[in-house]
């Protein structure tokens, strides 16, 4: 299998002296045509990875304010297969690798091999699914696999050290860490205890550690160090444009 874009991504970030930047936008948010607009901005605004969320109608992991911006995509008729096919209209326009974060049950419906394909042609990298245990992942990272995308894993405070080195076996594209216990969204503080299981997953892992749930602000990273090598952000940055505002002027708060 060829190197992962997405470790690629990470790795040039890491070169460059600074943490990779993987903004998280749900697809068609605020609009089906501004979306691609702010994807264009993510771009260009330097991030490496933008994650690209599935509005799904039971998003159990999300917190209020990505599930609020999922549902006003679902209800102005956003869904996997328009976004599938707008993205393969625009293959080869965007530097940062693409991932698809989104519940298991639209992706199985569409069907795991004819996803992958489509989702392989439209420029996509890989994909999180939240809700997706290892025990049952088998069937989509093999077909996944087949055409060059990585499953990314999801793990958290409480995975054991037996399931992170379950997990870290077949990693591929970074691993995201979940800084908190509970939904995404954005928080004053995390808690302390993300130091220790970092350092566990540090040393299981041989791809990119990426943190995300909870990141709001550039300054909540200092304490983790060279333990990560990413950070995802998406409540934040949806408020950001909900306020008023746009995915460029975001950026430029990572960037500095």
């Amino acid at each position: 299998m060829n190197p992962s874009i997405l470790t690629t991504r990470v790795m040039e970030a890491l070169a460059a002296g600074r943490k990779a930047l993987i903004p998280f936008l749900p697809g068609g948010f605020p609009d089906k045509d501004r979306f691609f607009d702010e994807l264009d901005a993510l771009d260009a605004g330097g991030a490496d990875i933008i994650e690209i969320g599935v509005p799904f109608s039971d998003p159990v992991a999300d917190g209020p304010v990505v599930e609020r911006a999922s549902l006003s995509c679902l209800l102005n008729g956003t869904c996997l297969s328009w976004l599938l096919g707008e993205l393969s209209r625009r293959k080869g326009r965007y530097k940062a690798g693409l991932v698809l974060m989104g519940y298991y049950n639209p992706f199985l419906q569409y069907g795991l091999e004819q996803l992958a394909a489509d989702a392989a042609e439209a420029g996509v990298a890989g994909f999180v699914v939240p809700d997706l245990p290892l025990e049952e992942a088998g069937p989509m990272a093999a077909a996944l696999a087949g055409h060059g995308l990585d499953l990314i894993p999801l793990v958290g405070l409480n995975t054991s050290e037996e399931r992170l080195a379950a997990y870290a076996k077949g990693a591929r594209g970074f691993v995201y860490f979940v800084s908190v216990l509970g939904t995404t969204g954005m928080r004053d503080t995390l808690p302390a205890e993300i130091v220790e299981r970092l350092k566990v997953v540090r040393r299981l892992f041989d791809v990119p550690v990426a943190l995300g749930f909870g990141i709001k602000s550039p300054e909540q990273l200092t304490a983790f160090g060279d333990l990560i090598d990413a950070v995802v952000f998406g409540s934040a940055l949806i408020a950001h444009i909900e306020d008023g505002g746009t995915a460029a002027s975001f950026m430029e708060r990572w960037r500095d």
